[in-house]
This record gives structure tokens, sequence and C-alpha cells, in this order.
């Protein structure tokens, strides 16, 4: 049997492909990646408060909306499976698809593979995910109005995470390893120009300590060590942001569809096409800018619109 659509990956893109392509009538196949991974529902499992989505005036988690994202697509069609891809072959149509031993074809293939933030990976930081330590502070900053938190990294990110962080923070910690920045001179300047940003040069965080709160222990401060001299110490905080870069989930498609230099899937501007004919890329996959679920789910329905399309070329 040769399938119209196969999606591989969830999230805001992968869920909204499906709900447009099995509305189109496409019968999709979606694979969302094997739970306990946060696959199954892209980042947003792993965001406690979601309140800057559409239509959520009262904010929801990111779990719930997943699951929502995830109920409508089945409502409508969409046969979604729980397990993790192993391989693609995209050189022939129709393109094919692996799972260990077991092949499906399709006539077309939309990735929704997302992209992770990188972590520290320091003792005790994931016990404190959604407790004081993130990776998004678009998402997460407002939380922590009138408090005192870190920034760790030192790109264009990094300052741009610290810059929006000084609407709601009353100080701001930028903690890098170098003696000066390498984000872009006019980045550099907006952040040392900041009154609200410390700058915490030759600094590593090695560690963090938490407080004891009714509904569990949260962030209280990270141990940092100076590159130089080697002295320890604690800078007493309540967030703490990565802002040391993403890696986007697309070592399946290594040397077969076009990457830029970090490794996100390029796609042909206004369009979810990439460098193969019926192969289409969408949300964080192929967004190193954004990285939000709205933006997810809107590139989302281009992609099954654009696969839609395409098909019907075909005949």
């Amino acid at each position: 049997m040769v399938r119209n659509v196969i999606i591989i990956g969830s999230g805001p893109a992968g869920y909204t492909a499906a709900i447009y392509a099995s509305r189109a009538n496409l019968q999709p196949l979606l694979f969302a990646g094997e739970p306990p991974a946060h696959l199954d529902g892209g980042q947003l499992m792993l965001t406690t408060d979601v309140e800057n989505y559409p239509g959520f005036p009262e904010g929801i988690t990111g779990p719930e909306m997943m699951d929502k994202f995830l109920a409508q697509s089945k409502r409508f069609g969409t046969e979604v499976q729980m397990r993790s891809v192993t391989k693609v072959d995209l050189e022939s149509r129709p393109f094919r698809v692996f799972l260990g031993e077991e092949v499906h074809e399709s006539k077309t293939i939309i990735i929704a593979t997302g992209a992770e933030a990188k972590w520290l990976n320091l003792p005790g930081e994931k016990e404190l995910h959604n407790r004081g330590i993130s990776a998004c502070a678009t998402c997460d900053g407002a939380l922590f109005g009138g408090k005192v938190v870190g920034v760790v990294g030192g790109g264009d990110s990094a300052v741009e995470e610290a810059t929006f962080l000084t609407r709601f923070a009353s100080k701001v910690h930028m903690i890098h390893r170098r003696d000066q920045l390498r984000a872009s001179k006019i980045m550099q300047d907006r952040a040392l120009s900041n009154p609200k940003i410390a700058m915490e040069w030759n600094t590593i965080p090695e560690g963090y300590s938490a407080k004891e709160g009714k509904h569990g222990p949260s962030l209280a401060g990270v141990k940092v060590r100076d590159t130089n001299t080697g002295e320890t110490r604690e800078i007493p905080m309540d967030g703490f942001f990565m802002a040391i870069g993403h890696k986007p989930n697309t070592d399946l498609f290594t040397g077969v569809l076009d990457m830029d230099e970090v490794g996100y899937l390029k796609t042909k501007p206004g369009t979810t096409y990439t460098n193969i004919e019926g192969v289409f890329a969408c949300g964080d996959v192929q967004d190193r800018h954004y990285r939000q679920a709205v933006t997810a789910a809107g590139t989302g329905c281009m992609a099954a619109i654009d696969a839609e399309r395409w098909i019907e070329t075909q005949h």
C-alpha cells in the first residue's frame, strides 16, 4: 500500500500538517516518536505553561495542548503511531520509510522532527526543568517579573534572550566562558549598554542549588567557576536560561536533504519544499529564527497544502 502522505515527527507542526492532510482526505500516517521521549509532542512536552498560543486566554500546559492537537488530528482520520523512524529512502519514488525491518511507502513525506535546545546537563538540571531552568525566554520570561535571572551563552541568541528578559527581571546575569561575546557588534553593544545586564566574564556554570516551596524544589542559584582563577562561587537567581544553541533533529536526512551549517533543513522561500520534489519540511526542523508553537503550526499547515497540491500535479 502506497500512502499519500507520511509525516515524520509530531509537535505543533506535525499534528497541524496531519489535521490539514486528513481533512483533504489524504489519509496521512504520522510517526510521532516513541514515548517517553518528548518527540511525541515536541519541545512543548517540556513546557509547563503555554500562555502565548492564541485561543487559550487562561493558558494551557504544553502536554495538554499536544493532547488536543493529537486528538484533533485523529478525529479527521490520521493514523498515529508512537514509533520512531530509523531510516528513509528518498532517492526513488514512492519514498520509503523504515521502522527497523518494517517498510512503509508514500508519495510524499512531511518532515516535522523539530529541534532540541542544547542543555548543559549538569547535576540536578533535569529536576529543575520548568522549576527555574528553561531554554526559552520568549516562552517563560514573563514568569520572572521583578526577579533575578541568568543566561548562559555568548552569541546573538544569548544576547537576544538576555535583552528580552530585562523587560521582566530586575537583573540578568549573562554567564560566558570567554572575556568577550561572540555576538554581532550591534548585539554586543545592546547587552553591554543595558544597565540591567551584568556580564559574568570567563565564567562557566558547574551546578545548581534549589529551594523548597509548596510545589516542590525550584532554582535558588547557579554555582559557577572562574576559568582563569579556578575560584568558585554561587550567583543567587530565580531563573536560568540556556542560550547555547539548538540542534535540529535531522540526522536521518544527512547527505540527502540540503541543510545549513548547523543542520536545519533548507526550504524554498515562502514554501515548505525541500530540494527533493515531494518532500516537505515544517516547524523547528527548518526554522532557526522563531521556534514558536504558533509558527510551527503555521508551517505545518503550509506543508500539508504544499503536499496536497504537489500530489495533484502528479496525475
